[in-house]
């Protein structure tokens, strides 16, 4: 059994679901050295979350991010976390949906993903900054 970790510095994003499955693949070399196992991403941060989704069609990101807006909107008066803006408590419980992980099967030294499927950020804060990933990589070489 093998275990590689290794620490990903995204750049800022704007507000919304980005893809970022080519960042993680292009930054962490060692998942090619495994035959059988799995990546975790987690993110170091409690206003973005992580989620896989559609990979194909950008209008998906869209409407996730109209969704969850929709959801949990800026406006709703009962906020009492709004030390760092308006968006912010909304960003948390976003994160809180989503989550902080993703898992994913490595199978002959690639992301064993659906032929539709991608690794989302997803930004919930208007200047969020850049954002820490921790990806973990175990299994058979």
């Amino acid at each position: 059994m093998e275990f590689y970790q290794r620490e990903l510095r995204l750049p800022p994003f704007s507000r919304g679901f980005h893809l970022i499955t080519d960042q993680i693949v292009d930054n962490f070399p060692e998942i090619k050295n495994l035959k059988q196992g799995t990546l975790q991403v987690f993110i170091q941060h409690t206003s973005a979350g992580l989620t896989i989704n559609e990979n194909a069609d950008p209008t998906v990101r869209k409407d996730f991010n109209r969704f969850t807006d929709d959801l949990v909107p800026e406006s709703y008066p009962h906020f009492i976390h709004t030390y760092e803006g308006p968006d912010d408590m909304p960003a948390h419980i976003k994160s809180s949906i989503f989550g902080c992980s993703v898992q994913i099967p490595i199978t002959a030294g690639r992301l064993n993903l659906g032929t539709w499927q991608g690794i989302y950020l997803g930004e919930f804060r208007d200047h969020g900054g850049s954002r820490r990933l921790v990806l973990s990589a175990f299994g058979k070489p």
